[in-house]
């Protein structure tokens, strides 16, 4: 009769996929207690769960990709009290050693959980914040869309039959789309001029569409935002744009953040050390989410155009000998202290 010590403290991982995620359990001493597959279901969600819990006490799990195909599965264990350890990529050193198999990939997730290679808590994604990130994903697509539209347009209009040309030539950029898309192209005459006016007018309603989009999206995110941290927005320079894409950075479990330092650092904005022998130094830290850190560009930029305070300290600090992007790094971390206090804590 084989014995399952229940109180055995046991660490999971997983190699997430499209369909199917492997999963590995680890005992306290990092041996390998097995490894399976499950569906990328709800149901498989469960028997995960269920599989990694009977060898013991579950004390966390560490899941690659739980900003994609992990993340049904991340929200899951988040429900059942599991905590979820953010998994960025394999330990390259064990894959060149042992080779590469889902397997393999799993059972490094869970040690790189139990181990503390891997430390940041996983954000739960069930709230606020996940709206967020959906409905800028949606936004950021209809700018890029809108503006190779309107660069379209202005190429036709430029290479248009010369009658419709002279026609577009004085229209405002503002306007030129609302003016193509009033078009009305007339079959039965020249060719060309027909062709045109239809593109054009095809063209300027997908701008309009997109604005109609837009307005609709802003008018949400707005909502979000004032109801999550509506003291983010009392921060000069921050708008429902910036505010959003902070708060989707934090994330919905943002107390995962537990000091302003680790803030500075998700955003990359926390100097790197890169010293040597007798010499000490710091280098710029290129990690970090990257949108957090231009929206935190933007307050910058904002500030040092309106804000008095800040343009008094950018002119001293040029004084003192330094340029204007080491000034931009030294305000983002000051920013990135003041935004952090208006983070929500749950």
């Amino acid at each position: 009769m084989t014995i399952v010590e229940t109180t055995r403290p046991v660490t999971g991982g997983v190699d997430t996929h499209l369909d199917t995620h492997v999963a590995a359990a680890l005992d306290g001493n990092g041996g390998v207690l097995g490894v399976e597959t499950f569906p990328a279901t709800r149901v498989g969600y469960r028997d995960l769960h269920a599989w990694l819990a009977s060898f013991g006490e579950l004390v966390r799990v560490g899941v690659e990709g739980t900003g994609a195909y992990g993340a049904g599965l991340n929200r899951f264990l988040h429900a059942a009290g599991v905590e979820v350890i953010e998994v960025d990529r394999p330990n390259r050193q064990a894959r060149r050693r042992s080779g590469k198999s889902d397997p393999l990939d799993a059972v490094e997730a869970a040690r790189a959980a139990l181990s503390g290679r891997a430390r940041a808590i996983a954000k739960t994604a069930d709230g606020h914040m996940e709206a967020m990130r959906a409905l800028l994903v949606a936004k950021r697509s209809a700018r890029d869309v809108r503006v190779k539209t309107l660069n379209q347009i202005r190429h036709l209009s430029f290479t248009a039959p010369d009658r419709l040309r002279e026609r577009l030539a004085d229209v405002p950029s503002d306007a030129l789309a609302a003016q193509v898309a009033a078009l009305r192209p007339g079959a039965g005459g020249d060719v060309v001029v027909h062709a045109t006016k239809l593109a054009l007018r095809s063209l300027g309603r997908r701008v309009v569409d997109l604005d109609d989009q837009a307005t609709t999206i802003d008018a949400v995110l707005a909502e979000l935002v004032g109801a999550t941290a509506p003291g983010l927005l009392e921060v000069y320079g921050v708008g429902v744009d910036t505010a959003a894409i902070l708060l989707v950075a934090a994330g919905d479990n943002a107390d995962r953040i537990r000091s302003e330092a680790a803030w500075a650092h998700l955003c990359g904005v926390a100097p790197v050390p890169a010293s040597s022998g007798k010499v000490t130094r710091w280098r710029l830290n290129r990690g970090g989410n990257r949108q957090a850190n231009h929206a935190l560009w933007r307050i910058v930029f904002t500030r040092m155009g309106s804000d008095e305070r800040t343009r008094l300290y950018v002119a001293r600090r040029l004084d003192e000998g330094l340029t204007k992007p080491e000034i931009i790094r030294v305000l983002k971390r000051y920013v990135a202290r003041e935004t952090y206090r208006h983070l929500p804590r749950s």
